[in-house]
């Protein structure tokens, strides 16, 4: 009789999932759809209205003191997420979602240069964990409820399912995927990222008309661009984090951390007629795929980017950093006697997997982007700007389980590193 029922067994745990992850995807599809309805209005306004640049300070102000008196339980974001699914702790409060979506939308109506990746998996994290108390789910299933979460929100918010599904398994650690969770995790991001289109969502599309045969020269030229793409990543992660602790440290409230950064960027931004580096910058992208882009929109983006999120403006980091790469390769490609398109879309995926640490993720972008011939040229740029980023990255509560170059204590975060080499010198 045992023996009959353990035969089931799995097909009893597929239906678990399924059913699980399916409302999953349904409740974060729905809530991508709506951010992305929220953000394209924002994105439209402030474009028809270049005077609301002038009220970032008391914007940003605003968002602080609404997260100061009811959000710091959840300001960790993204990092919160990767902390409870690796070491359980409480559910997370459902007011992550309103919160990041109301703070992000406000950030993209005055123009700080944020992202949006980061709004779209708390809500999915954030919604996917409240099935925990209704179904009593215990530690093993919440983390798994809680990846796909992750899964479905990045799914829907870049209408990439194959990417999201394995970003929800690569994010949480260096050198390990929790690959138990695959099947909720593929599940959630197909079904959100097809309930966002049924609701309407649509997805730029960036095109690339032709990409280059495998060649030797090709290859090496991709390893360099590789090289150059993981070290603008590694640079700008430990600049966004560094900026931030001074900033801290100097600022002791942070709703006027907000407000002085805000000053910055829109003095900075009137000053130079900088406006095309604030909000996503979605048209830029896809210009960098259609003609020469100025040598220093990196940079600037860069800068505006690092200048916000270091001041605490909400949204994420994903989709500047897809601007950087986008552009940098546009600026390489010359230089490496490569198609501009072609360079621009390896460096739109590759500087993300060198900040990020996620790899096979990235490359499935590109794939899912750009179609399955640019596969190994992604590939290759994308691990390479991994090993080159080194033990950094965007998300400092990811653990390393297996270090790049060198070994490291198994677990240990992103942001335990530094003091860890510091009391090893002090050791020696």
């Amino acid at each position: 009789m045992l023996k009959r029922l353990a035969v089931f067994a799995p097909f009893a745990l597929l239906i678990k999932w399924l059913f699980l992850a399916a409302i999953v995807g349904m409740l974060a599809g729905s809530a991508s759809a709506f951010f992305l309805f929220a953000l394209e209005w924002a994105t439209a306004t402030r474009l028809a209205n270049p005077l609301l640049l002038a009220g970032l300070p008391l914007a940003g102000f605003v968002v602080g003191w609404v997260y100061l008196r009811v959000g710091t339980s959840v300001e960790a974001g993204n990092n919160l997420l990767i902390d409870e699914i690796n070491e359980p702790q409480k559910i997370i409060p459902l007011r992550m979602a309103p919160l990041v979506l109301g703070g992000t939308v406000v950030s993209h109506l005055f123009g700080a240069s944020v992202g949006r990746e980061g709004t779209a998996v708390q809500m999915g994290a954030a919604l996917a964990d409240q099935l925990t108390r209704v179904f009593h789910l215990k530690n093993g299933d919440r983390r798994v409820l809680l990846m796909a979460g992750i899964a479905a929100g990045f799914a829907s918010v870049f209408g990439t399912p194959l990417a999201g599904a394995i970003f929800g398994l690569e994010v949480l650690a260096i050198g390990r995927m929790r690959v138990d969770a695959i099947w909720p995790c593929l599940i959630a991001a197909v079904i959100a990222d097809q309930v966002g289109l049924l609701w309407g969502v649509q997805h730029t599309h960036y095109a690339i008309a032709s990409i280059p045969a495998i060649s030797f020269w090709g290859l090496a030229a991709v390893l360099l661009a590789g090289a150059i793409f993981g070290l603008t990543a590694r640079c700008f992660a430990n600049t966004t984090h560094w900026l931030a602790a001074r900033l801290k440290k100097v600022i002791h409230y942070p709703p006027l951390r907000l407000f002085i950064g805000g000053v910055l960027i829109a003095a900075v931004a009137y000053a130079l007629s900088a406006e095309r580096y604030l909000g996503l910058g979605v048209p830029t992208i896809v210009e960098s795929f259609q003609h020469p882009m100025a040598h220093y929109d990196f940079a600037a983006k860069f800068a505006f980017t690092v200048a916000s999120l270091a001041s605490g403006f909400k949204g994420g980091e994903v989709t500047p950093l897809f601007y950087i790469g986008a552009t940098l390769g546009n600026v390489l490609a010359p230089w490496l006697n490569l198609p501009f398109a072609f360079l621009a879309g390896l460096g739109f995926v590759a500087v993300f997997a060198g900040a990020a640490n996620t790899p096979i993720a990235s490359t499935l972008m590109a794939i899912e982007m750009f179609g399955a011939e640019i596969g190994v040229y992604a590939a290759l740029a994308c691990v390479i700007s991994y090993l080159c980023s080194g033990h950094t990255g965007i998300y400092r509560s990811q653990r390393v389980v297996y270090g790049k170059h060198q070994a490291l204590p198994e677990g240990i975060k992103l942001s335990e590193i530094a003091a860890y080499y510091a009391s090893k010198k002090t050791k020696s």
